[in-house]
């Protein structure tokens, strides 16, 4: 049996998540259009492209740095913004997280909230200020022998003596 990698996307992730692609806006129908021999790449697959995000996003790495096999790493990152501006990754989140429900449960009635330390405005008066501010900016000390820096000249050219 092939071990596969965090980053590879099985077909039946592919099969989930084809429905969910959004489709990339047309030339106007107005225009013929043809393709000249040579004129650019071809264009992705939306599995190829989606399996590139998943690949950096699974990584970390850059996208310059996503091997070639997923195609132009500017073409990926093009398209990764253009289906999070249209709300695909929000969709896929929501899509998964109602086949979790239906797989597993969700105890949907008992939720907790992770909190964040910050300041406590309104206790400033009852703890007082920082121990490590104590009040004396802008009267630092000079360091030893030194002197204030102060330009000897105040503007000369290359060249010209001090």
């Amino acid at each position: 049996m092939a071990r596969t990698q965090s980053w590879e996307v099985s077909d039946e992730l592919g099969r989930h998540v084809a429905p969910l692609v959004p489709w990339a806006p047309g030339r106007p129908a107005s225009g013929s259009y043809r393709r000249r021999p040579g004129g650019g790449r071809k264009p992705l697959a939306d599995r190829q492209i989606f399996a590139g995000i998943v690949y950096v996003l699974r990584t970390g790495c850059q996208w310059k740095a996503l091997p070639k096999a997923f195609g132009s790493a500017s073409s990926v990152h093009k398209h990764f913004q253009r289906w999070r501006g249209q709300g695909f990754f929000l969709a896929l989140w929501r899509e998964g997280l109602a086949e979790y429900d239906e797989m597993e449960g969700i105890a949907w009635e008992w939720q907790s909230i992770d909190g964040t330390q910050g300041e406590a405005p309104l206790a400033r008066e009852a703890v007082g200020n920082n121990p490590t501010d104590r009040g004396k900016k802008g009267q630092q000390a000079q360091p030893a022998g030194g002197r204030c820096w102060r330009p000897a000249v105040p503007y000369r050219q290359r060249g010209q003596p001090a």
